[in-house]
């Protein structure tokens, strides 16, 4: 279980990272490319990129290894999917309204609406030393985002921006519902659906693109940075929650500076100095967060990927490896080293 907490641990950062791509290469692109038609080439090369995974791996692999998706979570897909088209257009409507140092300031509201959902919502604990990772990577972000504090003013735009992460803290716990199904139909899904939606919006608008060679580069942008960042993002929540992921996540913001000082060749600040810091403290608290109690597990029956100490029922054929199938787990009670993953949501 352990293994596969730090493993779960390496995918949330590499998925804030490959995340990170998007924000200087998109800067690039967005001289040839209006922002919603850009934000739809996104995430369609993640829903065309990743669909050619899919093929590749049936070739692949014959046996199912994943549980595919039923009527159950069919209202937490349309929720992923509406929410992701929502919170663009928000954050478009703020950002008419104020300032984009306001704007980049109240989007790292989105960790604590992530946060604050998971726990009021979906009744996920949070302990105390994840609140301080979440409150010093906020804190870091926070930093990162503003040029000048004197330009922060709330304003009725900060409310639609307001409105945009609290979309995405409720996006991130309805994916964090499908993180049982298999990672790669759950990108397909969001990545068209999301693609879609944002480009009936964006030839509403009457945007379009000249340059067919910064349309390829934005789809293959968008199947790294968005595609494959969201397969391991919903790998991490698997083992980790949502609340913890959207902690590893947040460090998406640093990494983006960081190479927006390689790509534009600007020297590091004094507070990109200080946010570091307070970064690498988040990151601790959050990595090393120890959860180990008695708790009691009730019968549950499910489906979903597994080969591990939770799961020691009989099979009628042999099975050797990773498998999926609808199977139960019997009432039990014992302690050991947890996170908040679906085997493990109990109240504190």
């Amino acid at each position: 279980m352990e293994d596969k907490q730090y493993k779960a641990n390496f995918f949330a950062i590499l998925a804030a990272a490959l995340y990170a791509i998007s924000s200087p290469v998109s800067k690039l692109l967005l001289k040839e490319i209006p922002p919603t038609l850009m934000a739809s080439f996104l995430y369609l090369g993640a829903g065309l990129g990743m669909s050619i995974a899919d093929l590749i791996k049936h070739k692949k692999y014959k046996e199912k290894t994943e549980a595919r998706f039923t009527k159950q979570e069919l209202p937490y897909t349309i929720g992923m999917v509406m929410l992701d088209i929502a919170a663009p257009i928000f954050l478009m409507i703020g950002l008419t309204m104020t300032s984009a140092a306001n704007v980049s300031l109240l989007n790292n509201f989105e960790i604590v609406a992530t946060s604050l959902i998971a726990l009021k919502v979906f009744k996920e604990p949070i302990s105390k030393r994840l609140w301080s990772a979440i409150i010093l990577i906020t804190v870091s972000s926070i930093i990162l985002s503003v040029e000048d504090i004197s330009s922060f003013s709330f304003s009725f735009g900060s409310i639609f921006v307001l409105l945009a992460t609290i979309c995405w803290g409720l996006e991130n716990n309805c994916t964090r519902k499908l993180s049982l199904k298999d990672p790669i139909q759950v990108v397909i899904i969001k990545g068209f659906g999301s693609g879609i939606g944002s480009l009936l919006i964006a030839l509403t608008l009457g945007e379009k693109i000249n340059n067919i060679s910064y349309l390829i580069v934005a789809l293959i942008l968008g199947f790294f940075a968005y595609g494959l960042s969201i397969f391991f993002y919903i790998y991490a929540q698997r083992y980790l929650g949502a609340a913890k992921t959207s902690a590893y996540y947040a460090v998406s913001p640093f990494i983006g500076v960081g190479l927006s000082l390689i790509i534009f060749r600007e020297l590091p600040t004094s507070s990109f100095i200080i946010a570091l810091f307070i970064m690498i403290a988040g990151m601790y608290f959050a990595s090393t967060e120890e959860h180990n109690h008695k708790h009691h597990h009730i019968v549950i029956t499910h489906e979903h990927s597994h080969n591990d100490g939770h799961h020691n029922h009989s099979h009628n054929e042999t099975i050797i490896g990773r498998h999926t199938h609808i199977h139960t787990h019997e009432e039990c009670t014992h302690s050991h080293r947890h996170t908040q993953d679906i085997h493990h949501s109990h109240a504190h």
